[in-house]
């Protein structure tokens, strides 16, 4: 690899190969860099003068790889994700004909061992130099069909290591021509000891494998493409059970309203009063609205709770994001938005209409539900610790926190409402909320109430190495 990384990737990019397996890289480290025009190469080798494989990856797949092991300047794996499919590709070199046994038994057990590890569901890719002859016209091997010349004592080893784990040496499937086999040539001396490796199975998913004539990075060694199409199962999605929704936008008509009315008060006995329990009361509401305006279908289509979501919203949205996007001065923003909520009618127009079209509905559901044992609580607080004006968000937690240890050591009853007002308020200017809840007819002690949650707020956070500082809590712009 010395002096060959960008030739090395000027090649693969002719040839429009995604990923190379190379050997005797000569590359001491275990370590991958960039070799140019969007190629990555793994590598591993422990001499600078011998031996060390590497793998070469495309960039685009570089960003895939989830696990790299270096066995030896011998063996090396990559493991992949592509569009979920997982992609084992091995890179080997095995020793040399006429080499020591101990040295080739350490790599047959290395590749032995990798391959055994990788689960059955996978793919896998074998990139090798083996050293060996596996031979043309042998019968009875189904792990090979057309070799080149006359088998071996390491082409065996290959072709039983095959057998071993159930594997086809790929090269040898496709008939081509001598030329298109050959993958070594050194003077007049022609032969096959470059393979590609792959599970049985997966025959299915190569399409073609053959030596490229003409294109080498090496003087001996000739590059040897295999072309393979992932076969990515879908996996079929499961059902989803929609919850059936209760159509309460009917109430929004009158005679629908007035039939909830009646069918409430025969459901509660002819009381006009519900009942102090709360579940209670819940349940026989749901039911009731059940039985009077039907449930929704399941299916999924456009819901019809999002009525609001008219055409003068989404125009009223688009002005607001017009005026931001131009960055006007905020007294200018407010002489505009400001006159808009002075008469109900000029409300619609508004880019914060669909903020306080929830605000609306929240207010009423505070009155009609809790007010009776929210006037409770405010009235308490007040006697004992008033509205707490300029108190932060900690202040009124502890206060709150006080309040009910009196109780339970009082063993009283105590009743508390959290409403989170987050998405509602969170982007709307405060003076507009405060008159738009007065102008709802709201009593101006709840609208105290409310403003106490807000008016010089301050909180903290609290992470791993303790406490922060506290700070100020203002409107999102």
């Amino acid at each position: 690899m010395t002096g060959k990384g960008r030739e090395l990737a000027d090649m693969m990019e002719r040839s429009k190969v995604d990923i190379l397996c190379v050997q005797e890289t000569r590359w001491k480290g275990s370590k991958s860099r960039s070799i140019g025009a969007g190629f990555k190469l793994f590598y591993y080798g422990v001499d600078s003068k011998r031996n060390g494989v590497g793998v070469v990856l495309k960039e685009e797949f570089g960003r895939n790889v989830l696990e790299v092991k270096r066995v030896s300047d011998r063996v090396m794996s990559l493991k992949l994700e592509i569009e979920g499919v997982m992609l084992n590709v091995v890179t080997g070199y095995a020793p040399q004909v006429g080499g020591e046994l101990e040295e080739k038994e350490r790599f047959w057990s290395e590749l032995d061992e990798v391959i055994g590890n990788i689960p059955t569901g996978e793919r896998v890719v074998i990139g090798a130099d083996f050293n060996g002859h596996v031979g043309e016209g042998n019968t009875g091997d189904e792990e090979l069909k057309f070799g080149v010349k006359e088998r071996n004592l390491e082409g065996q080893m290959v072709v039983d290591f095959a057998k071993r784990m159930d594997m086809a040496v790929v090269n040898t499937y496709f008939q081509k021509r001598e030329e298109h086999r050959v993958s070594y040539k050194c003077g007049g001396r022609s032969t096959q000891v470059d393979y590609i490796l792959c599970r049985r199975g997966s025959l299915k998913e190569i399409s073609d494998c053959k030596v490229v004539v003409g294109e080498s990075a090496a003087r001996q060694h000739r590059m040897l493409v295999c072309r393979m199409t992932l076969m990515v199962c879908k996996r079929k999605r499961s059902k989803i059970e929609i919850e059936k929704k209760t159509k309460w936008w009917k109430l929004k008509k009158e005679e629908c309203c007035e039939d909830f009315r009646q069918k409430l008060r025969q459901a509660l006995g002819g009381q006009v009063v519900l009942p102090d329990d709360w579940e209670t009361a819940a349940e026989v509401i749901r039911v009731t609205g059940r039985k009077v305006l039907g449930v929704s279908s399941g299916r999924r289509k456009e819901d019809k709770e999002t009525w609001w979501w008219n055409e003068g919203v989404q125009d009223s949205i688009q002005r607001k994001r017009v005026l931001e996007s131009e960055k006007m001065p905020e007294e200018w923003r407010r002489s505009v938005l400001v006159p808009i909520f002075k008469n109900k009618g000029d409300v619609q127009s508004c880019s914060n209409y669909r903020g306080i079209k929830l605000m609306s509905h929240t207010m009423k559901l505070w009155e009609r539900v809790v007010e009776a044992r929210l006037r409770k609580v405010v009235e308490i607080c007040e006697q004992l610790y008033g509205f707490m004006p300029r108190k932060s968000t900690t202040d009124a937690i502890f206060a709150l926190r006080t309040l009910m240890e009196k109780y339970r050591d009082g063993q009283r009853e105590l009743h508390c409402v959290f409403v989170d007002l987050e998405k509602a308020y969170d982007r709307v200017p405060r003076e507009e909320l405060w008159y738009c809840i007065r102008k709802s007819g709201v009593a101006e002690k709840y609208v105290r109430v409310v403003q106490d949650m807000y008016e010089r707020s301050r909180t903290v956070v609290r992470c791993a190495v303790g406490q922060t500082e506290e700070f100020k809590v203002d409107v999102c712009g």
